[in-house]
């Protein structure tokens, strides 16, 4: 039977030394595998839409063309109406006399009454949904659905055209409980 003949805690302190001296190596400029994305394979990911609609790509999109694209890839997930589930509820219009969230905990938090942004909608859509194909739907069909979401929040009219420049102009009723970040340097502030 192997017996240790050193305390636990001299094995601990040699284990660390072993692993600091290992960390001041200088790691590989290559591991021998992958290769530098193409200019297409960056552009194709650097898709994000700023608040102020910077990024929208060319298109756009109806509430009614929305309505049919919403029925076929979207309620399956959301509902008919975007508040039947199973997964998110979307459709929660604001109202004036809605308690504030830190208030009514359980208040269902949508598109209608959370979100700040429009753009954020359309930033969403076209990254993330439909969840079992993400990306699939195109720039117009992304748009119609969107016009279809703000619509049945009652931010919107049925007759309706969402593009890149009517849509930055969509004012959310949440955007009053946001603060702009004022900090500088990066990318922001969004102003």
């Amino acid at each position: 039977m192997f017996k240790l003949r050193m305390p636990f805690w001299a094995c601990v302190a040699g284990t660390l030394v072993i692993a600091c001296e290992r960390r001041n190596t200088a790691m590989p400029e290559h591991f021998g595998y992958g290769r530098p994305a193409t200019e297409k394979e960056i552009a194709a990911k650097a898709i994000a839409i700023h608040p102020d609609g910077k990024g929208l790509p060319a298109g756009s999109g109806t509430v009614q063309d929305g309505a049919l694209i919403y029925a076929a890839k979207c309620a399956s997930c959301h509902g008919a109406t975007g508040v039947e589930g199973p997964y998110n509820i979307l459709v929660a219009p604001d109202t004036a006399d809605a308690r504030p969230f830190d208030q009514s905990p359980k208040r269902v938090k949508a598109i209608g009454n959370y979100w700040p942004y429009a753009t954020t909608i359309f930033d969403y859509v076209r990254r993330a949904m439909p969840f079992n194909a993400p990306g699939s739907l195109s720039d117009n069909e992304v748009y119609s659905v969107t016009a279809w979401l703000l619509h049945a929040n009652k931010l919107i009219g049925a007759d309706a055209v969402i593009n890149a420049k009517t849509l930055p102009g969509v004012v959310m009723p949440a955007r009053k409980y946001y603060v702009t970040d004022s900090r500088k340097g990066g990318d922001g502030p969004y102003e």
